[in-house]
């Protein structure tokens, strides 16, 4: 790969303070959703993961998860697969789209996505792992990242090593989930070994955090405690975009604001809005349920209007549900 490429990530990223990613997440960070979350100040944004197998054989709907605004720049797009010729075919795809990077997803312990080989189910195989990834830098000019998890299980946490060999064959970032794929989404996240990698003398790509960043204060805790060049967010920020203002807020020492209900409300039908555009209403409407205990947590006696919510069916019976609702004073 041309010297040229080698940099674009870092120069990306030192133009920003401290980058805070949305991490991608099936079904949840479509465009909707990764806009609301620009807004309020996430700075690097990645597609929802894309099969390899569905782009080589140009299923539409894995070929629109590609599309993005401008808006979401710095934005990647995350495939991933088992298979060499369909990871390139689909890189190439990606490519086409004109993204910052091109994302290969290492670390999805989902069984239905192990099973096939792809995902964390790589991290039994590291040989396999770096010529597949290889195979990708090499077919495409766009810079190249990865995002894994610490190792296979608790005897077997490879990392160090992984992002080694990972660098030498040219990848320019590498986004580690502080987990094993044992341990799925249970436990809490080691960030030691996280911490390990970013104090490798050998590394010089960037290393992002991920896996518990709950609150602006943890995403400050882990930059100061493991050096990381920046985190990734991903369950907390369901129903809660402004995570990443309170993130922002806390680097630049300023008070965290939290948003009122109408702000909240606001957010909502934004979102609604947006995704009802994209895929129709009555998917937007349904999408949205699994949203609303995050962005009404903590708003006193709401829990009937979100049962309500819960059974609306058009975004207008949502706002007429929305504005009936009185917030106490201070809410």
């Amino acid at each position: 790969m041309p010297p040229l490429f080698m940099t674009q990530i870092s120069q990306i990223l030192s133009k920003i303070p401290f980058p805070v990613y949305l991490a991608p997440m099936e079904g949840v960070t479509d465009r909707a959703f990764r806009l609301q979350c620009k807004r309020q100040g996430a700075d690097v944004l990645i597609s929802e993961f894309i099969s390899s197998d569905a782009l080589s054989r140009e299923v539409d709907k894995s070929m629109r998860k590609m599309c993005f605004d401008e808006e979401e720049r710095p934005f990647g797009v995350q495939i991933f697969g088992h298979d060499e010729q369909s990871l390139v075919t689909a890189a190439r795809y990606a490519e086409e789209r004109q993204p910052d990077f091109i994302d290969i997803n290492w670390g999805c312990p989902v069984k239905k996505i192990v099973s096939k080989g792809a995902g964390s189910a790589i991290l039994q195989d590291v040989p396999k792992m770096v010529r597949l990834t290889s195979a990708v830098v090499q077919a495409v000019q766009v810079p190249v990242t990865v995002k894994t998890r610490l190792g296979w299980d608790s005897g077997s946490k490879p990392i160090v090593e992984v992002a080694e060999r990972l660098q030498d064959i040219g990848i320019q970032a590498i986004a580690i989930h502080g987990r094993t794929r044992a341990q799925m989404y249970g436990g809490e996240a080691d960030w030691s070994l996280i911490g390990a990698v970013k104090e490798n003398p050998r590394m010089t790509i960037p290393v992002i955090g991920n896996g518990d960043i709950n609150s602006a204060e943890r995403a400050i805790e882990c930059k100061n405690r493991y050096g990381v060049d920046a985190v990734m967010i991903g369950r907390a920020a369901i129903g809660n975009p402004w995570i990443f203002a309170q993130v922002k807020a806390r680097l630049a020492d300023q008070e965290e604001h939290v948003p009122t209900y109408q702000e909240r409300a606001a957010m909502v039908l934004q979102q609604l809005r947006a995704t009802a555009d994209e895929k129709g209403e009555r998917r937007a409407v349904l999408e949205m349920r699994s949203q609303y205990a995050g962005y009404f947590r903590s708003i006193p006696h709401f829990k009937s209007v979100r049962m309500q919510l819960m059974a609306a069916t058009s975004i207008d019976e949502c706002e007429r549900l929305l504005e009936s609702y009185l917030p106490p004073v201070g809410f």
